[in-house]
């Protein structure tokens, strides 16, 4: 049976708040989401290209129809009820601009924006191959890459800001779904001359006897690396805690100390002044591809994600110490 209902209809039967959303307009949404993103009202109206009185009358409007105060006039912050507002907003929109490109798609037009976000010790060796392969295949499709932490990426994917982004796992959040790529081991990155670069192999309690970089609590390599510590019944002695591998490596090759970083941290031949050290003891950290269980990936995020299975798949077994984990094994 198919039932087609007026919005006259419709309108009578929602409650006030639903009906709010019903008749609010978009625009209203998307100078709400600019405040937030730039966050003053000056800001957000020099980004959508238009005056601030326009974005204060979008964002009044939608408050008057919400009945609360989304946002701060004094500090510009958003509300408790203008960050529930946003989070809906950024999914509506999200979809709204997957609608045409999955259109496209169906008459093998794959077209469109696709926003990815990277960890860098990733980025580095799948990035200009992906970018390669795209101009070789999706010329139509505009890649915008975020390279940043597994802890500012996972926000932003969760909160519809990127459409996928390839991270740490495993994550701990209700609202994002993972999965797993690749596994890699985990070295110390010795300067040249200090007492750890004489070694090609060390263990846990070789490397407690030394100062060392390490990420902070919280992070999912940390876990790995307290892990390991628990293990062989020893204490590291942390000289700074950096939330960030490859500034983690930075600071080794700058001979700060030495750091425990993943293999891709540190390339090969990539730097002369420090010393890719063995680890024993500790598990691989694992790396996956992170969407949001709110939305469904467009087409053209879709292809972004099976071109990264197919380079994973592919050149992960030419980066030392990296193993392809999870399905992509299979491939």
């Amino acid at each position: 049976m198919l039932i087609i209902a007026s919005t006259t209809y419709l309108s009578s039967k929602l409650p006030r708040y639903l009906l709010s959303i019903v008749e609010m307009d978009f625009r209203q949404l998307s100078a709400l989401v600019a405040v937030a993103d730039h966050k003053s009202f000056s800001a957000a109206a020099r980004a959508l290209h238009t005056v601030q009185s326009n974005i204060s009358t979008h964002v009044a409007r939608l408050e008057r129809e919400l009945d609360v105060t989304l946002v701060e006039r004094r500090s510009g912050d958003l509300t408790a009820e203008g960050t529930a507002v946003v989070r809906r907003a950024r999914i509506i929109r999200s979809e709204l601009q997957s609608i045409d490109s999955d259109v496209s798609a169906l008459r093998d037009e794959i077209s469109g924006e696709v926003r990815c976000g990277m960890i860098g010790t990733s980025a580095r060796w799948l990035l200009p191959r992906l970018l390669e392969l795209l101009d070789d295949r999706f010329e139509d499709l505009r890649l915008i890459t975020v390279d940043a932490t597994t802890t500012s990426l996972v926000p932003l994917v969760a909160d519809s800001q990127l459409d996928l982004a390839l991270v740490q796992t495993p994550i701990d959040h209700p609202d994002i779904a993972t999965v797993a790529c690749f596994e890699e081991e985990a070295i110390v990155l010795a300067p040249i001359d200090h007492e750890l670069a004489q070694h090609d192999l060390i263990d846990m309690e070789t490397l407690s006897q030394h100062r060392v970089l390490i990420p902070p609590p919280g992070i999912a390599f940390r876990n790995v690396i307290d892990k390991a510590a628990e293990r062989a019944a020893v204490e590291l002695t942390i000289r700074a805690e950096v939330d960030g591998m490859r500034l983690l490596a930075s600071l080794a090759f700058q001979g700060f100390a030495p750091a425990i970083v993943p293999t891709t941290a540190a390339p090969l031949g990539f730097q002369t002044e420090t010393k890719r050290v063995r680890l024993s003891g500790m598990d691989r950290r694992s790396v996956g591809i992170a969407t949001s269980r709110r939305t469904t990936l467009s087409a053209p995020a879709l292809a972004v994600q099976e071109l990264l299975f197919e380079l994973i798949a592919t050149a992960a077994p030419d980066q030392p110490g990296v193993y392809v984990a999870g399905e992509l094994a299979k491939r």
